[in-house]
């Protein structure tokens, strides 16, 4: 008898079509989330879970899934997901790192260079003729790029990719991480610094670390007031990581020039939230990795995790190895 997998979203096809060959794939073919009620009813008799960031995997949804074995999440981060239990029941729970570093890098780069340039203030300048001069010297001035200081947060494999393009405008470079990469350091020239110095130095600050409890409203109003008036902030890892009052306040303020935000405390964010109303910050709705060729990787990493743990071998991007000593993985022909 076939495993049955659970997919709460529409997903790229060629993650349907992994686990249609190995799996019974009950397959919720839209592109919303589900509602909670109609999630907890759905995963009760599964043996594996396909999931995205927007689903919350707690101890209430573990425990109605009485048969799960494993939860696959097309993500790279996993807060969603109660790992301490899951790992406790014997679940195992597989993700997506690495496949999207270089589209999210590019598109923190987007979002920099938007801000900087007030890009998005421009285009709605001629689409709502208001360009009513062919040139003026002193029209939506912005912030050079090149040459200034850029400050990494979180020097994973995105925080990386961010500062190895920075090479390219010939940026100073300065990064904080929970674990000092000399190795990085050597490589690009780039300098080991407090968040405390990066704020106060950077002209341009992108956050790359994970949502935790002690990453939560890591950059607030007191953070925010060391910056420069004239630095840019980026985010393109997880909104909680900044208050976004604080936020608000500040560039509505003058404490920094800018932001680019591909992620929300809430999302979606209401239409009406008061950040929406400035003119010197750039939106985009959480698409940082939204490229065909890394969506599609995503969606068939995410099912290759599962049909790997169901078929009982070890999967190469296990957020919780020590589920094993839990669960020992078993060889199963899945017919």
């Amino acid at each position: 008898m076939k495993p049955v997998v659970y997919v709460t979203r529409k997903i790229p096809e060629v993650g349907i079509k992994l686990l249609k060959e190995c799996c019974e794939v009950r397959y919720r073919d839209e592109v919303p989330p589900p509602s909670r009620e109609e999630l907890l009813e759905a995963v009760k008799d599964v043996d594996a879970i396909y999931c995205t960031l927007n689903e919350k995997m707690d101890k209430e949804l573990i425990d109605k899934a009485e048969k799960l074995r494993v939860i696959g999440t097309m993500s790279v981060g996993f807060d969603h997901i109660d790992l301490e239990y899951a790992t406790s029941k014997g679940i195992y729970v597989v993700h997506t790192p690495g496949v999207l570093t270089e589209t999210v890098a590019d598109h923190t780069w987007a979002l920099m260079m938007a801000a900087a340039r007030r890009v998005v203030e421009a285009d709605n300048m001629i689409r709502k003729g208001e360009w009513t001069v062919p040139w003026a010297p002193t029209m939506l001035l912005g912030h050079d790029i090149y040459g200034k200081v850029l400050g990494v947060i979180g020097l994973g494999r995105i925080g990386y990719a961010v500062a190895k393009r920075a090479k390219g405008f010939n940026m100073k470079i300065l990064y904080y991480d929970v674990y000092r990469r000399e190795d990085a350091e050597k490589e690009l020239g780039i300098e080991y610094a407090s968040i405390e110095r990066i704020l106060k130095e950077a002209d341009f600050v992108t956050v790359h670390v994970p949502l935790t409890p002690k990453t939560r409203g890591l950059i607030g109003e007191k953070e925010l007031k060391i910056m420069k008036k004239t630095a840019v902030l980026v985010n393109t890892a997880r909104g909680p990581v900044i208050d976004q009052k604080a936020l608000t306040k500040a560039l509505q303020e003058g404490w920094i020039a800018a932001a680019g935000l591909d992620v929300f405390e809430k999302e979606p964010i209401d239409p009406d939230d008061p950040l929406l109303k400035l003119k010197n910050v750039v939106v985009t709705p959480h698409i940082a990795s939204a490229s065909h060729d890394t969506r599609n990787k995503m969606a068939e990493m995410a099912a290759e995790g599962i049909i790997k743990v169901l078929r009982g071998e070890k999967p190469d991007n296990l957020c919780n190895p020590e589920v094993i000593n839990v669960r020992p993985l078993e060889k199963v022909k899945m017919i």
